[in-house]
């Protein structure tokens, strides 16, 4: 097995680049040596100056919500009360409990870049990794065949002499489906998040997302291990995990989670706004919904992959939102 070409790499570097760029110039401690190093970047390329001029526009759309956000914090800080006194939290202990909060809100940042506009670090360093609308079938050995789907990434693990000395991989983030079908005895696990999906002779799906980790078995039988407890998944039923919850196997319309390997996005009554979140794993840029009620509207389409850019039209001409395009994909919609 050799590492997938990835033509995108560059532009999500580049990308990410240009968003760090506009949020150093932004921070208000920017330099004149700033200045200067941001003058030799954007001469570098044509493409570094477009990737500027692309994060500084979508900046200058987003900064009324951002400065909404930053105005309650500062509003809920001057309401607090500082007076320190017995059983009231103190100025010092509040600050600290908010420099924590900030610190772990950039931490998420450098996981889950702004709106997902690039992958993230782990994303980047995987073994295998396909792009934007990008689909691959990566034969892992004789025994075992994995499909990605689009924006997913793969780390090949050493083997667990626990189990066997079963093969691993990890699913980073993304979608895959896999089928396996080992000799002998030797089983075939799928670490995501911190569970894990144990399998032999079986045909499944499993997806990452950033808070959960959803598992379809369609055909023969898995494990799922998942906090400290062991959920058999029997073919044509689903258990989804989360950091702090592993829910029971339920039937499911396996029709319905395989439409991706058959081009197809489909979607039965669910909210607009998980239906732009799919979307956008299918799309350069970036589809942001303005309004939250308007992302609770149910939704009954099917979509076809290869015709993605047909989505934002459907939806205008459906539900009459008002829908604005900016450079590099970005399409709000309100």
């Amino acid at each position: 097995m050799t590492k997938p070409e990835n033509p995108i790499a560059e532009q999500d570097a580049l990308k990410r680049e240009a968003y760090e760029w506009v949020m150093r110039l932004t921070s208000g401690e920017a330099t004149t040596a700033d200045a200067e190093a941001l003058h030799r970047w954007r001469q570098t390329s044509q493409a570094h100056r477009q990737a500027f001029a692309e994060a500084n526009l979508l900046w200058d759309k987003l900064r009324p919500a951002a400065t909404e956000s930053a105005s309650r914090i500062s509003r809920s800080l001057q309401a607090a009360d500082f007076r320190g006194a017995s059983g009231v939290t103190g100025r010092r202990a509040f600050l600290g409990g908010a420099l924590a909060t900030a610190a772990a809100s950039i931490g998420y940042a450098v996981m889950r870049p702004p709106l997902d506009l690039w992958p993230s670090l782990p994303e980047m360093t995987a073994d295998y990794r396909t792009g934007i609308g990008q689909q691959q079938q990566i034969a892992f050995d004789d025994t075992v065949s994995i499909k990605l789907n689009t924006r997913t990434s793969i780390s090949v693990l050493s083997p667990d002499n626990r189990d066997g000395r079963a093969d691993r991989i990890e699913l980073v983030a993304g979608e895959a489906a896999i089928t396996t079908a080992p000799q002998g005895v030797k089983p075939f696990i799928v670490v995501a998040a911190q569970g894990q999906t144990i399998a032999q002779t079986a045909r499944f799906n499993i997806r990452h997302d950033p808070s959960s980790v959803c598992v379809t078995c369609l055909e023969g039988d898995l494990r799922v291990e998942h906090l400290g407890q062991a959920v058999t998944v029997r073919s044509r039923q689903q258990i989804v995990y989360t950091a702090s919850n592993l829910s029971a196997a339920v039937d499911v319309d396996s029709d319905a989670v395989t439409a991706w390997e058959r081009g197809l996005l489909v979607f039965r009554n669910d909210p607009l706004a998980r239906v732009i979140e799919e979307v956008n794993r299918y799309r350069a840029g970036k589809i942001v919904l303005m309004r939250a009620e308007l992302g609770r509207r149910p939704v009954f389409a099917t979509f076809r992959i290869s015709r993605i850019d047909e989505v934002v039209p459907r939806l205008q001409a459906v539900f009459g939102v008002e829908v604005t395009t900016l450079p590099g994909g970005i399409v709000l919609v309100s």
